[in-house]
């Protein structure tokens, strides 16, 4: 009678090891997962006017990569201050401009976004930092509402990591769901 009860510990002990590995091994993941997504901070934005746009901007042109393409926003990256905008996209989506006066820029982004023949009118916001101070500003457009079910169809997010403000476009998944498909496949289709 002892054979069986000694192969109930040495199993029972077996499985007790491999769960408090399991345990410490998921208990790493999570704080180092964690831990990578604590060190950047999201920024917010709010509205702005045209008049309240100074200084020399770096330019960033996002998406329109077609003409029926809704994803296409204008990054306004001043210049001079610590950080740098980079959006979080292949480089074949996006085109840099350096050096540009306020109203150059702010010219090249209200025509860079008003393209797409549903177009209404463009939406200026300013990207605040932590601290309250104004880095940069976007500029996308609006869409007349009864053609995607809303007028703002873009959502963006900006996270601080360091000096570096990664911005994060992509199409609010109701309206996406609703476009027709963009593959060269749909093209090719009679």
């Amino acid at each position: 009678m002892r054979y069986p009860v000694k192969t109930f510990f040495i199993d029972y002990n077996k499985a007790m090891k491999r769960y408090i590995c399991f345990f410490f091994l998921s208990a790493i993941i999570f704080l180092g997962v964690n831990h990578s997504f604590a060190l950047s901070e999201t920024l917010r934005t709010e509205e702005a006017k045209e008049a309240d746009v100074k200084g020399v901007f770096t330019l960033i042109l996002y998406g329109a990569r077609d003409i029926n393409d809704v994803e296409a926003l204008a990054i306004l990256d001043l210049e001079g201050d610590q950080y740098t905008f980079e959006p979080y996209a292949p480089a074949f989506d996006y085109k840099v401009e350096k050096g540009l006066s306020e109203k150059t820029a702010l010219n090249k982004a209200y025509k860079f976004i008003s393209y797409h023949n549903a177009f209404l009118r463009p939406q200026l916001s300013r990207i605040i930092d932590p601290k309250g101070k104004t880095i940069g500003y976007e500029v996308r457009p609006l869409y007349m509402p009864f053609v995607f079910g809303r007028s703002d169809v873009l959502e963006v997010d900006y996270s601080l990591k360091g000096d570096k403000v990664k911005a994060t476009i992509r199409i609010i998944p109701s309206v996406e769901r609703a476009l027709p498909e963009r593959t060269l496949v749909s093209f090719l289709k009679p």
